[in-house]
């Protein structure tokens, strides 16, 4: 009797210890389970830890909650601008509600990788060519807010989307770099006239000082002479103002034959030679005063001889 006991019991505890095993589940942390009773939702969603189910009667299934990162392959169209593109994007999502993730759509995963292919091309046909290039903030709110709107009906929240690359046709690329460069080209004309102008001004501001005292021009031309001469030249160019070459016609006086034709009247008579400026009469002084505080006071050899 006591045998029979025994065994009755351990047949009893290793039904017990089945029926525990195929009741109990584990649900990870990132996971959610959702149970069918006979094929109808339970409304207990079974939270993350040990939970058990009736064998037999019911049905667990375990539902990712992790965010989700889904490649979109590239995707061909055309934009408004009618240019052939090729746009590659990413989709990040998860899983909000896990009843709806499973009995609103067969496969969730799929339905948003096609969805969003779909809204890829449509965004691509709706866009120019440079919104595509550089204004793709805003098309990534575009294409999720158009992800989104269908995703939430099953159970699947949009995190973000984001558009990785946009390849161009070989013609298209060598149009915009010719572009690019005759815009640079352009700007760096602009930039060479608007120095020659501001050089122009500078010049003429300088050249209206320089008239007002004509011993800045002798100057100027000294400090010319000087940085000529520093340089390991063999030949020294020095200009001579005009002013002084024609004080030197004036100054030299004609030759006889020239006097006594004048005086017969075989060659018209020299007009007479334009009177000196004041401008020119203060810097042909200065200039004199410099010659002297370089080379001393020139004493005439006459002089020199009486002195002697």
């Amino acid at each position: 009797m006591i045998e029979e006991l025994l065994v009755a019991a351990a047949g009893a505890a290793a039904a017990v210890a089945v029926y525990a095993g195929a009741a109990a589940r584990v649900v990870k942390q990132y996971e959610r389970g959702v149970v069918f009773r006979f094929g109808r939702l339970r409304a207990e969603i079974r939270s993350p830890g040990f939970t058990m189910i009736v064998p037999v009667v019911d049905r667990l299934h375990k539902v990712n909650m992790q965010i989700v990162t889904m490649p979109v392959p590239a995707q061909e169209g055309i934009t408004r601008d009618n240019v052939t593109v090729r746009v590659d994007a990413v989709v990040y999502f998860k899983v909000v509600d896990a009843a709806d993730a499973l009995v609103r759509v067969e496969d969730y995963k799929f339905a948003v990788s096609q969805m969003a292919q779909t809204s890829l091309r449509s965004i691509i046909g709706k866009s120019d060519l440079d919104d595509l290039l550089s204004n793709r903030e805003k098309l990534n709110q575009g294409l999720e807010l158009m992800l989104d709107s269908p995703a939430m009906g099953w159970g699947v929240s949009i995190d973000r989307v984001e558009i990785k690359d946009v390849s161009l046709p070989e013609t298209m690329k060598r149009s915009m770099a010719r572009q690019a460069e005759a815009d640079r080209e352009r700007r760096a004309r602009v930039i060479n006239a608007d120095a020659e102008l501001q050089a122009s001004r500078k010049l003429a501001q300088a050249a209206e000082v320089m008239s007002e005292q004509p011993a800045a021009l002798q100057l100027r031309l000294l400090q010319t002479v000087m940085a000529v001469s520093a340089e390991k030249n063999s030949t020294l160019v020095l200009p001579i103002p005009v002013e002084l070459l024609r004080f030197l016609e004036r100054a030299t006086p004609a030759a006889p034959g020239a006097v006594g034709a004048e005086a017969a009247g075989e060659v018209e008579p020299l007009s007479p030679a334009p009177p000196l400026s004041e401008a020119y009469l203060k810097g042909r002084a200065a200039a004199e005063d410099a010659i002297e505080d370089l080379t001393g006071v020139s004493v005439d050899p006459a002089q020199r001889e009486e002195a002697n």
